[in-house]
């Protein structure tokens, strides 16, 4: 089993992030110097991942053009010999071969990875979520694939969360397997805290074999009204071996304001133009509180 192909769901409306998503896909908001959806791709990129589908919606052409040559910039660029902003420009039109599929209707995330079904073909292929920036020592998805190809499974990627925060997550009832791994038995999308199987939290990684494509056809709406990957996960669950692996790193979710905002701290942190600058601003704006 080798995961060579990688689908990033990138349809949604972008709701949490009005007014600036009217216009402009939540994916393509600039954190630092360039769009969340740019770290999503070099993550997959950075795990082996050779062919990666882009799943958009009306009004997100921006993300077709980002990851295509520019040549009047990219040729203005050379004559001015800035040629370190000339490879920052072609980069993202070379890490992978990549493919857009518009989703043409908005009916959740199960219905859009449904989309990727000819692009899969009979291969397994891995799942990031389009607002789900991670920041690990080693790419998640790439933990993820490990523990796919080790045990020739389905996988999801968990980590615990607070009471709190259960209800707006899909939450697994799992076994321990061994090595942060565990046997998933069961599925719940977003229960109430009383009813909850674990903390443990589904956080945009997957990696799947092609055989969601015939439950998701016959999945029925879930949560929301829309078609729930988790649902058909679980059904999934009853039938081959589904696992989870608690995968290291830090997540943000860029999907909203706050998110959005500590993912756009911690990078410039460590941005080598930015970082000490920032350092400094930090604690003056600190001591002005």
């Amino acid at each position: 089993m080798k995961v060579r192909k990688a689908v990033i769901p990138a349809a949604g409306l972008g709701t949490r992030m009005l007014p600036a998503s009217k216009s402009v896909p939540k994916e393509m908001l600039p954190m630092v110097d360039k769009p969340v959806l740019q770290y999503i791709v070099e993550e997959a990129v950075a795990a082996g991942i050779e062919d990666i589908l882009i799943i958009t919606n009306r009004g997100k052409g921006a993300m077709d053009d980002y990851f295509d040559y520019a040549p009047e910039l990219e040729r203005r660029l050379e004559a001015s010999g800035k040629m370190a902003e000339l490879a920052a420009v072609r980069r993202p039109a070379e890490l992978a071969n990549l493919y857009f599929i518009r989703q043409k209707e908005t009916k959740g995330l199960g219905h859009a990875i449904g989309q990727a079904r000819r692009f899969v073909g009979d291969e397994p292929f891995a799942i990031l979520l389009g607002d789900d920036i991670m920041r690990a020592e080693r790419p998640v998805i790439g933990q993820l694939i490990e523990a796919a190809e080790a045990y020739d499974a389905s996988v999801i990627g968990v980590q615990q969360v607070p009471d709190e925060m259960v209800s707006k997550y899909g939450v697994i009832k799992a076994q321990p397997l061994g090595n942060k791994v565990f046997t998933v038995t069961d599925m719940q999308e977003k229960p109430a805290l009383t009813e909850k199987f674990s903390n443990y939290a589904v956080l945009g990684r997957y990696v799947l074999k092609p055989e969601i494509f015939d439950l998701l056809d016959h999945q029925a709406p879930g949560v929301g009204g829309e078609i729930q990957l988790t649902d058909s996960i679980k059904t999934l669950c009853g039938k081959n071996k589904v696992l989870a692996v608690d995968f290291e790193g830090r997540r943000y979710d860029t999907g909203n304001l706050r998110g959005f905002l500590e993912a756009t701290i911690d990078f410039a942190l460590d941005h080598p133009e930015t970082g000490e600058w920032l350092k400094g601003f930090l604690r003056d704006k600190a001591k002005e509180v």
